[in-house]
């Protein structure tokens, strides 16, 4: 066998997300590009701002030495101070440079702080549904996922997470706004979660962390707002990348960030800058760290986002789709109308609309629809919605 025997078992249960892309790819060739309507990945169908693109035209142009060269592992000084700078506009804290390590990507940095905090067969617990990368990012640092149900509108379930800690156990991560649902959870049940993370880390001596990730926190509607983990715990990591909110997910650049009042704060730090390096990112894109600097409080227009939403809901709704309206990210999760959610989706790609079921982020009986994608398009596949459902 060409591979390990553990890759080729994550290969033949691997993302759900990347086979419809890959099955949209194929009937796109045979039915054409606007007769396919593909909600399978949540690829950002907005241009970043231009401002960016001024930026980095400046930054191409400036003829200053050693612009491209090795830097710091945690990143540029002034685009650390910066992002410091930013979290404390919006939290109780105030943040410096020295709290943040720049990453590629989100899924970098929580790739860097598994590996800097997780002894082999610490327990994550992580509430479902979920983004099932998550899986395969503990088990790179030998970490053990621990799943746990959410409540019908998807909201924390606390009895469950209490439950569900141990001696083993080393954090919680959440996702808010989440995908692949539109949760985002509410101050009230934050601080329900630290308190319990707290009575729980002082029981057994050590920390319990929060960790949170926040790539879509600026994509949110009807004045919703995403409240400060940093706020309720100060055990905690957010940890980001700004893939969705400026439409950049092919340039790999985000961050982690821990609470300046977190203990061991140092030695957190020292190990999340050594496995920064030491994972082979060695550091966050050059460029793209000189331009987000000045990008820190933009956002492209979410209003498209928050139409299609608008649209979708209220033809599905129609129809008889059942859902829990999302207030952020671009997806929307409906129940299947049958329990079987993979041979739902295959009803649906029978109309050339390719979504992708609920199991494949531990929500069984749902399935769930990215939205980021023309107005039009959404439109034009209303009537497939309508006629799958109708057979059922």
């Amino acid at each position: 066998m060409p591979v390990s025997k553990k890759i080729q078992a994550a290969i033949e249960k691997s993302s759900f997300i990347r086979k419809m892309f890959e099955e949209g790819a194929k009937r796109k060739q045979q039915f054409g590009p606007e007769n396919v309507f593909d909600f399978s990945l949540g690829n950002p169908n907005l241009e970043p701002p231009f401002k960016l693109k001024e930026i980095i035209k400046e930054l191409i142009d400036d003829p200053s030495p050693s612009r491209h060269a090795y830097m710091p592992n945690a990143g540029f000084p002034e685009t650390r101070k910066a992002v410091g700078d930013f979290l404390s506009t919006y939290n109780d804290a105030t943040f410096s440079g020295d709290e943040i390590v720049m990453t590629v990507g989100a899924g970098g940095g929580l790739n860097v702080v598994f590996k800097t905090i997780l002894n082999p067969g610490d327990e994550v617990i992580i509430p479902k549904p979920y983004f099932v990368e998550y899986d395969f990012y503990l088990d790179n640092h030998q970490g053990v996922v621990h799943r746990v149900p959410t409540k019908e509108d998807f909201s924390f379930d606390l009895d469950a997470i209490e439950g569900a800690i141990s001696k083993k156990t080393k954090a919680v991560l959440i996702n808010s706004p989440n995908n692949p649902t539109g949760k985002v959870y509410s101050k009230e049940d934050i601080g329900r979660l630290a308190d319990l993370l707290t009575h729980f880390s002082r029981k057994q001596g050590s920390p319990i962390y929060l960790i949170s990730d926040e790539p879509y926190r600026k994509i949110v509607f009807d004045n919703v707002h995403v409240p400060s983990i940093f706020d309720a715990y100060p055990e905690s990591f957010l940890v980001t990348s700004f893939s969705k909110d400026l439409s950049l997910p092919g340039e790999r650049i985000g961050y982690a960030a821990t609470h300046p009042d977190m203990s061991d704060k140092g030695t957190i730090l020292a190990g999340m800058i050594f496995c920064n390096r030491t994972l082979g990112y060695v550091n966050a894109p050059a460029v793209m760290q000189r331009a987000i600097l000045h990008l820190l409080n933009d956002s492209v227009d979410i209003s498209p986002y928050q139409k299609n939403r608008d649209i979708l809901c209220d033809a599905l709704w129609s129809f008889g789709y059942q859902f829990e309206k999302p207030e952020g990210a671009f997806y929307l999760f409906p129940k299947s109308p049958i329990e079987d959610d993979v041979a739902f989706i295959e009803a649906l790609r029978e109309e050339n609309i390719l979504t992708v079921p609920g199991s494949g982020f531990m929500g069984p009986g749902h399935f769930r629809i990215a939205y980021c994608v023309a107005e039009s398009f959404i439109t034009r596949s209303l009537p497939g919605f309508e006629r799958v459902i109708k057979k059922y």
